[in-house]
């Protein structure tokens, strides 16, 4: 059978091919793709040419293996139902409806091990969302906030406002995001921001104190823009903490470490999902904390950021909508 599959060919440059797809070993089974959300940070990277070429595109997920190098399939949030089972597999899995960290495309043939079949009460617009509301637990926990703390979040793009929204159920002082574009600012309110600003309203120190009297306790930066991480620095207060869950690729950045951060014992913390805090790692597993984040799915009920649904020809599009117009799109989805 034929599969239509999205490669990136060049920076700027994406293209839906048609190619065989091959039939399931008996130890596998044959996806049917319905959905598969769009993670603009790092397919940002991919789509403009600034992923690292050093990097492996994901040393954890087997789909993703190899080296960086153009043309090549990628994503990682992938949902629809297994049409076809191997003479190995029980055909209990027939029409079971899956999640799997896979590229875009229509249908593909994979291993039970790199299945997870959706929860309980857990819909195919909901589970796109789980490598984001993963991300965001593990920036949680790699924060530790505490009660009454005040925390800001830069960048309200969808792991922000994951991030936000997972933030607003502690008893904090103060939760302050801060987004270029209005309508994530917005989107933040409504999951749970105290108060949610450009940027340039925390620039000088008066607006800082004004808004942060001593500074923020806890910091996360997940702009994806390195010139964000020197103000997260700035904002955070004498032994604060600042979380880079920001990927920044090739970009680099310019900091400001001889004034305030200099004296002010800040802590930087990096945070990636690909592992879990090793303070933590009696305790919590792998599969614990995607556990923890298919509850906050439930809870949050992340459906309602989606603000495209596009079909997977329509790949050039989507992507050119969130490099040139960031303003007017949050989660993009792609259909099949």
């Amino acid at each position: 059978m034929k599969r239509r599959s999205l490669y990136f060919i060049a920076p700027g440059q994406v293209e839906v091919r048609e190619e065989t797809c091959p039939s399931p070993a008996p130890h596998q089974v044959l996806v049917k793709t319905q959905i598969s959300a769009i993670s603009p940070g790092t397919e940002g990277l991919l789509f403009r040419g600034l992923f690292p070429e050093e990097l492996a595109l994901d040393a954890t997920i087997g789909a993703l293996a190899g080296d960086f190098s153009y043309p090549l399939k990628y994503g990682y949030a992938s949902v629809g139902q297994v049409l076809t089972a191997g003479q190995a597999v029980d055909p209990v899995w027939e029409g079971r409806w899956v999640f799997a960290f896979h590229p875009h495309e229509s249908h593909f043939v994979t291993d039970l091990d790199d299945l997870i079949p959706l929860p309980p009460e857990i819909t195919p617009e909901q589970a796109v969302f789980a490598p984001n509301m993963e991300t965001a637990v593990n920036f949680v926990m790699d924060g530790t906030p505490l009660i009454g703390e005040r925390v800001v979040v830069f960048g309200q793009g969808i792991v922000g406002l994951l991030t936000t929204a997972l933030l607003a159920r502690f008893p904090l002082g103060n939760l302050i995001s801060l987004d270029h574009y209005a309508n994530r600012r917005q989107a933040s309110l409504e999951v749970g921001a105290h108060a949610s600003l450009a940027p340039e309203a925390l620039v000088e120190r008066e607006q800082i104190e004004a808004w942060l009297p001593g500074g923020a306790d806890l910091t996360y930066e997940c702009s994806g823009a390195p010139s964000a991480l020197d103000q997260a620095i700035s904002v955070t207060g004498f032994a604060g903490r600042v979380v880079i869950g920001s990927w920044y690729g090739k970009k680099r950045t310019e900091l400001n470490l001889g004034g305030h951060f200099h004296r002010s014992r800040i802590r930087l913390i990096s945070s990636q999902v690909s592992s879990v805090d090793p303070a933590l790692s009696g305790r919590w597993t792998k599969v614990r904390r995607l556990a923890l984040a298919w509850e906050m799915i439930r809870r949050i009920k992340p459906e309602g950021l989606i603000t495209h649904q596009l079909p997977i020809e329509a790949a050039g599009q989507a992507y050119q909508l969130l490099d040139q117009s960031p303003e007017d799109a949050i989660q993009v989805i792609f259909t099949y």
